[in-house]
């Protein structure tokens, strides 16, 4: 019984001896031959490269790791300034946050400043500006209007503004807003506090002198240089009257020889037709008939360029000037008194060729159908 125990027991203990060693010692494959450690280590290095530069890159570019802003007020003992982000400028940082200040907007590790409270504070100020000026360039000129405004007066004036949509809905943005719009303001216009401490605004003079009417601007030029532009009007006008007067002088002693020439030419042919007709033509020509027949209808309104004819007439010592009765009233009356005038053989030469066209044309009709026998007509003068 013993000895078969004693047998079992020691195959038990070489089972358990077997088992440890299995499970102690690995398999010879299991480990990498000489030949293959190389290889190994290759793979390893390329390995940890890839790894290392995924970690870099995903750190660096992707999501870095964002430091804490340095605190504004205090320097914290807690960070180091190689540690922590700089403040930047018009933000607050406090326990590593940044907090933009009222009007800027965060972009990042900055603080940008907001476009709508910009934009709407320069329509404003600009609206201001405009009627500000309005306003003082009408009391410079005309004497009324407002030069100096309040501050409450212009909110309760321009307060109808339309600001953007984010800006309306924000009544702290709203107020900001009204803030920068002053601050702009002060930079454009003349400020000053009155003795209740209120701020009160006025356009520049030299910016109002833009905002003045053309009319105004006009009239204040004159009273500021009235003694040099009343003499040189009264300079101009009497300059202008003296061209006019001998341009109309020259004018009229122009068409007084042209009308004088004319009446010579009538006179004298007058005279010649009266000889041919023997008799039965008178010699002379009425004045006032000869005058009608030559001015024309605008110039018979102006006595003085017939009076200038006249005396033209008077002057020439070939025209005779006498008083004679005319179908019972009393007429002056011109006569040529000069044979063989220098225009007489013109004038003969035209009343032969008119009297040989007059024959020709007779002798026509003659010939067509006999006619009575005409007999010349004086001349209606």
């Amino acid at each position: 019984m013993l000895q078969h125990g004693s047998g079992s027991g020691n195959k038990y203990e070489k089972v358990c001896l077997v088992c440890r060693k299995i499970e102690v010692e690995p398999p010879s494959s299991f480990f990498p031959s000489k030949h293959e450690i190389p290889r190994l280590i290759v793979v390893l290095a390329i390995a940890s490269a890839v790894a290392w530069t995924c970690n870099f890159f995903f750190t660096s570019v992707v999501n870095p790791l964002a430091k804490p802003f340095c605190d504004s007020n205090l320097e914290s003992p807690e960070f180091f300034s190689d540690d922590c982000e700089p403040c930047p400028s018009n933000g607050a940082c406090n326990s590593g946050q940044l907090e933009c200040l009222q009007g800027y907007q965060r972009r990042g590790k900055l603080c940008i400043e907001d476009g709508d409270i910009n934009e709407s504070a320069k329509k404003i100020s600009e609206r201001v500006e405009d009627n500000l000026c309005e306003d003082y360039a009408q009391y410079l000129c005309y004497g009324t209007g407002s030069v100096w405004a309040q501050e409450d007066e212009i909110w309760s004036r321009f307060d109808h503004f339309e600001p953007t949509e984010n800006i309306l809905l924000d009544n702290a943005l709203y107020n900001y807003t009204k803030q920068r719009a002053v601050e702009t303001m002060s930079k454009l216009l003349e400020m000053r506090t009155n003795y209740h401490g209120v701020k009160e605004f006025k356009c520049p003079d030299l910016l109002a002198e833009h905002y003045k009417p053309y009319t105004c601007r006009i009239h204040q030029w004159v009273s500021q240089n009235i003694l040099v532009v009343l003499p040189t009007c009264v300079m101009l006008v009497g300059c202008t009257f003296f061209i006019w007067k001998v341009h109309r002088k020259l004018h009229m002693s122009r068409r007084a020889e042209e009308l004088y020439n004319q009446a010579c030419e009538i006179l004298e042919e007058n005279a010649l037709m009266s000889k041919n007709v023997n008799g039965e033509c008178e010699p002379w020509v009425v004045a006032s008939r000869l005058r009608d027949h030559l001015l024309l209808p605008r110039e018979r309104k102006d006595p003085l360029l017939w009076k200038k004819v006249e005396e033209l007439v008077q002057e020439d010592s070939r025209v005779d000037r006498f008083p004679k009765l005319v179908k019972g009233e009393s007429k002056v009356v011109w006569e040529w008194q000069v044979e063989g005038s220098l225009s007489s053989s013109k004038i003969k030469r035209k009343i032969d060729a008119s009297k040989m066209r007059v024959s020709k044309g007779t002798d026509l009709r003659y010939q067509q159908h006999p006619a009575p026998k005409t007999e010349p007509k004086e001349l209606n003068f």
